[in-house]
């Protein structure tokens, strides 16, 4: 959208709190005005859960809330001018110069949907076809695209001479409103590979929009890829046996101390480096774990607000941070502390994947240490699953860009994942979802899970020399029989390799 110096002048104008009409108000305005649901949430830059939202009662704050009264009251004034004229029809309604989608009255011939449930959009100002890059005045499910087969003519975009040719993209085309013999359309982001076509298309759309340029679509999509994630979210939480509170009361323990401080959730980062290497010359090889925040959105992660409890017990049905006593640690010389490194004694907030951990740790099959000491929980009703349709998507979407060398959708990916969990605590980047609890659970999840892969390269002969943040183990010996390589998300592959020892005369912490 090019209308930002409008909202400017806009919010000069009536300042951050603009007037909104009742709920009820909302919605009516954009059932007239024949706009869906994702129409109206992608002009405004949220998921349509959100939209649903304050169509049922919550109101928005800030800049968007100045938005969303904009729009309102603008369709509030084009349908009172479509009504005006319906006494004294013409062939054709005008369309303001400034808007993307044309608003017309119940009675128009042009719909918003198709048969397919397709939301199409005729554009005042053509935007590139998602498939041959050329300029099209629809929109389709949400992309740019041509309706009828002779307009659109895919042609190939010539690579740099400096640079070798990249496998193609998938460019399968989406299912169009005028095709009905190739049975049922499939809409975005619908089971199982829906989710995967939308951001494979996204990204061929914004590599089409700055034609070829890969540095150029790759910066775009970044800017976007946190309402992009929320979306995502949105949709593949369709269905889903949860409801999930967005914006729950958070105790005092999660919010920041400072404006540039912390909270007192002690995250469990491993910083660890073994002190002393077997007598002799040795090879070392640092891996890299990859996808390390996406593989973590699997964790238990609490659905409500999160409820205090004080006690000793442990109920694996609920999730959420707890204070305890850790246990004392006696394998400092071979294997990183599961808590991290802590200057402090004493007891401390840490979150349910650190927790879980030290448990099975101090169980019958690993006995590494005592138990940890409960004393009192935040906690709420909790799921592994809950993001599992939407890890499912984006693994697959990497998958998919790794095979067939996309960049591009590869770099959008990452940034989608990594966005979305740093921004959905005290952000001002991300306003749909505040669970500062899921954003400590995830990046926890994250450290746990290389901690573990230490404890498996060291139960399976290897030496274990280095364990750093989220995806850095450093080993000395044949890792390839412990850990499969390659780039996938349950694969590793090698960082670096480098020499220490005693007869080396160098330590372990070097060629970083």
């Amino acid at each position: 959208m090019n209308d930002f110096d409008a909202i400017d002048s806009l919010l000069d104008a009536v300042g951050p709190e603009a007037e909104l009409p009742p709920c009820h108000v909302r919605r009516e305005l954009r059932e007239r005005a024949r706009l869906s649901k994702a129409q109206v949430a992608r002009a405004l830059g949220v998921s349509p859960s959100t939209l649903s939202g304050w169509e049922s009662g919550r109101d928005p704050a800030g800049e968007i809330r100045t938005k969303y009264a904009y729009l309102l009251d603008g369709l509030n004034t084009k349908l009172a001018t479509a009504s005006e004229s319906e006494a004294t029809p013409t062939a054709e309604q005008p369309v303001t110069s400034g808007t993307t989608a044309t608003v017309t009255p119940p009675s128009s011939p042009d719909l918003s949907q198709d048969e397919d449930g397709h939301d199409v959009e005729l554009l005042v100002v053509p935007e590139p076809c998602v498939l041959c890059g050329l300029p099209a005045r629809q929109r389709v499910a949400g992309f740019a695209q041509h309706l009828a087969p002779a307009d659109c003519q895919p042609t190939p975009t010539n690579p740099p001479a400096s640079e070798p040719p990249k496998a193609p993209l998938r460019t399968t085309r989406p299912a169009r409103a005028t095709e009905r013999s190739k049975g049922p359309a499939r809409h975005a982001f619908q089971e199982p590979s829906g989710p995967v076509d939308l951001i494979h298309e996204a990204a061929q759309g914004t590599l089409a929009e700055h034609r070829g340029d890969v540095d150029a679509a790759t910066a775009a999509l970044s800017k976007r890829a946190i309402p992009d994630a929320m979306r995502l979210l949105d949709e593949t939480r369709k269905g889903a046996r949860y409801d999930v509170i967005a914006h729950p009361w958070i105790p005092d323990i999660l919010k920041k101390q400072t404006a540039r401080g912390a909270d007192q959730i002690w995250e469990a980062r491993p910083k660890w480096t073994r002190h002393e290497l077997p007598p002799g010359r040795h090879q070392v090889t640092a891996l890299d774990i990859n996808g390390a925040y996406l593989s973590a959105l699997k964790t238990h992660l609490p659905l409500g607000q999160l409820e205090h409890s004080i006690g000793l017990a442990h109920d694996r049905r609920r999730a959420g941070v707890h204070l305890i006593t850790p246990p004392e640690w006696e394998h400092e010389a071979v294997l990183p502390n599961p808590i991290g490194q802590r200057d402090e004694p004493g007891p401390l907030w840490v979150t349910e994947p650190t927790l879980r951990l030290l448990l099975r740790l101090s169980g019958p099959k690993h006995q590494l240490c005592a138990p940890p000491q409960i004393h009192e929980s935040y906690t709420s009703g909790a799921t592994e699953n809950l993001l599992e349709k939407f890890r499912i998507a984006l693994k697959d979407a990497r998958d998919t860009a790794i095979e067939q060398g996309d960049t591009v959708t590869l770099e959008y990916v990452k940034a989608m994942y990594s966005k979305f969990v740093s921004t959905m605590g005290e952000s001002n980047y991300n306003r749909e979802l505040y669970r500062p609890d899921w954003m400590h659970l995830i990046r926890s999840q994250a450290f746990a899970n290389l901690w573990l892969k230490a404890l498996k390269a060291h139960d399976e002969g290897l030496t274990v020399v280095r364990a750093m943040g989220t995806d850095e183990l450093h080993v000395i010996g044949d890792w390839r029989r412990v850990f499969a390589e390659g780039r996938g998300v349950t694969e590793v592959k090698v960082k670096d390799t480098y020499t220490a020892g005693s007869d080396a005369a160098e330590h372990a912490d070097e060629g970083e």
